[in-house]
C-alpha cells in the first residue's frame, strides 16, 4: 500500500516502508526517516537518496523519483547522472566564487606572464593595480557591462587627460574578458562596445635630429657625454645600430658574436616577437668591446650604476639625452628615425634594406614576410657604410661632409687579382 502523509505523521516502525516502483521510507532507530529508492542497472542493485523527511516531502520524493525512472527509462544510470550533477553544481559554485573581475585578471595576467617582457608584466600590473582593479575588480566579471566600464574606468582616466593610459587600460580589461570568455565565467567581451567612446588623439612622433649637421653635433655630445659609462656607450651603440631603446639595453653578451660580427637579439626581446640579427660595424665591435672591459664579466652588456646585476635603466637614455640639452629635440627612439631618413635621402640606401634592418615587418613581392637573415651581406655592407658616414659627420664641426666615399665597391678580376673599384657620391646637407 502506498504511503500517505497521514501514515507518515502518525509514525511508523523502525524499517523499510515502500511507496511503490522501488520508492520507500526508511524509518531508523533514531526515529530519523529517509527517502530510499531502488533500482537496477546491468542485473546490478543499486540504491539513490532523496533526502530526510519532512525536509523532503512526499510530493517531492515521488517527484524526483520519476525523474529517475525517466532517466533509467533513457538507458542511463540515474546515480551516475546525480553525481555528475553534483559535480557540475559544485564548479559552478567553485567558479562564481572565483569569477570577480580581480581574481579573473590577475589569473589570466599571471598564466600570460611568459608571453611578454617582465617590464611589459610589470606595466600591465600597474595599470590594473591603479586604474582598473579599486573600481570594477570586486564586480562579477560576467556582470559587467560597457556602460560599467566607461563610467567607472575609461572616463575617469580620461577626466585626467589621459587618453594613451585609458586606450592601454580599454585593452587590458578586453584580452581579462576574453580570458574569462573561454574559461567559462563570461558570455561576451563588453569592451568590443567601447571603441569609439575614447577621445581620439593626434598621432605622437619621437622627436629626433634628422640633418646631417645635428647629426654630427649630438655625436659629439655623446662623446664628451661624462655620465656613467653604460649610458654613454649605449647611446653611441643607439646610434650605430639603431635598434629599439628597449632591446638594447637588456643586452646580454651571449647574444654578441664578435667572431661573427653579429648581435642576435632573440625573438621574445623584440616588438614583433621575431629574431633580429643587427650586423656590426667595425666600429660597433669597438663600442661593445670597449663594454666588455667595463661591464666586467656581467650578464648584460649594460649593466646598471645602482644594481649591477639589473640592465641600464628605461629611462636612463633619455635623461641623459635631457641633461646633454636635447630633451625636446631627441630621444632614444630618435635614433630610428635618425637612420630611416638619413639612409634613405641622404645615403640613398634601398628602402627595403633599410626597413628590414629596422625590424619592421617588410614583405616580398608575393606577401610574404623577410626572415631574419634575408640580405644579409648587403645589410652588413650598408651599417658599415652608415658607420663610416657618421664618423665623419662627427668629425666635421664646422658643416656636414658634402662628399664621401660611399663604400659601394665593385669587386672586379683582373689578372688574377681582385681590385677594388669606390664610386664616390656627393652628398646634400
Amino acid at each position: 500500500m502506498k504511503l500517505s502523509d497521514i501514515t507518515i505523521r502518525n509514525g511508523l516502525a523502525v524499517g523499510k516502508h515502500a511507496d511503490g516502483g522501488g520508492l520507500y521510507l526508511e524509518v531508523t532507530k533514531t526515529g530519523s526517516r529517509y527517502w530510499r529508492a531502488k533500482y537496477r542497472v546491468g542485473g546490478v542493485e543499486k540504491k539513490l537518496a532523496y533526502g530526510v523527511y519532512p525536509d523532503v516531502s512526499l510530493k517531492t520524493a515521488r517527484e524526483k523519483h520519476r525523474a529517475s525512472k525517466a532517466i533509467l527509462a533513457e538507458g542511463e544510470d540515474p546515480g551516475a547522472e546525480r553525481k555528475r550533477e553534483k559535480a557540475r553544481i559544485k564548479e559552478k559554485v567553485e567558479l562564481e566564487a572565483n569569477s570577480t573581475f580581480q581574481i579573473v585578471a590577475l589569473e589570466w595576467l599571471a598564466k600570460t606572464a611568459g608571453r611578454r617582457e617582465k617590464v611589459t608584466q610589470n606595466a600591465i600590473k600597474a595599470f590594473l593595480d591603479h586604474d582598473i582593479l579599486p573600481y570594477i575588480g570586486r564586480m562579477h566579471v560576467a556582470s559587467l557591462t560597457p556602460r560599467d566600464i566607461l563610467r567607472k574606468v575609461i572616463n575617469r582616466i580620461e577626466e585626467r587627460g589621459s587618453t594613451t593610459t585609458a586606450r592601454r587600460c580599454l585593452q587590458i580589461c578586453g584580452k581579462v574578458f576574453r580570458y574569462a570568455v573561454v574559461t567559462g565565467r563570461a558570455e561576451r567581451d563588453p569592451t568590443t562596445d567601447l571603441s569609439d567612446a575614447i577621445s581620439s588623439q593626434k598621432t605622437h612622433h619621437h622627436p629626433a635630429i634628422i640633418d646631417p649637421k645635428g647629426v654630427g653635433a649630438l655625436l659629439r655630445s655623446i662623446d664628451a657625454h661624462a655620465g656613467h659609462p653604460s649610458v654613454r656607450f649605449a647611446l653611441k651603440l643607439l646610434t650605430l645600430t639603431f635598434v629599439r631603446p628597449g632591446e638594447l639595453r637588456a643586452t646580454e653578451w651571449a647574444e654578441i658574436d664578435f667572431d661573427a660580427a653579429e648581435w642576435r637579439i632573440p625573438a621574445k626581446r623584440m616588438k614583433m616577437r621575431v629574431g633580429h640579427i643587427v650586423p656590426l660595424s667595425r666600429q660597433a665591435i669597438a663600442a661593445f668591446k670597449s663594454m666588455q672591459v667595463l661591464s666586467d664579466g656581467k650578464r648584460y652588456v649594460f649593466p646598471n650604476a645602482r644594481d649591477p646585476q639589473k640592465c641600464l635603466s628605461a629611462t636612463a637614455i633619455n635623461k641623459a639625452l635631457h641633461r646633454m640639452g636635447y630633451g625636446d629635440a631627441h630621444t632614444g627612439h630618435g635614433f630610428r628615425a635618425m637612420a630611416r631618413t638619413i639612409l634613405d635621402e641622404v645615403l640613398e640606401e634601398r628602402v627595403d634594406l633599410i626597413e628590414h634592418q629596422l625590424a619592421h615587418l617588410v614583405k616580398d613581392a608575393n606577401g610574404r614576410a623577410y626572415n631574419r637573415t634575408a640580405h644579409l651581406p648587403q645589410r652588413r655592407e650598408m651599417m658599415q657604410r652608415w658607420a663610416d658616414y657618421l664618423d665623419q659627420l662627427r668629425n666635421s664641426e664646422d658643416e656636414a661632409p658634402r662628399s664621401l666615399i660611399a663604400g659601394r665597391t665593385l669587386r672586379t678580376l683582373v689578372g688574377g687579382r681582385t681590385h677594388l673599384v669606390v664610386r664616390r657620391r656627393r652628398f646634400p646637407t
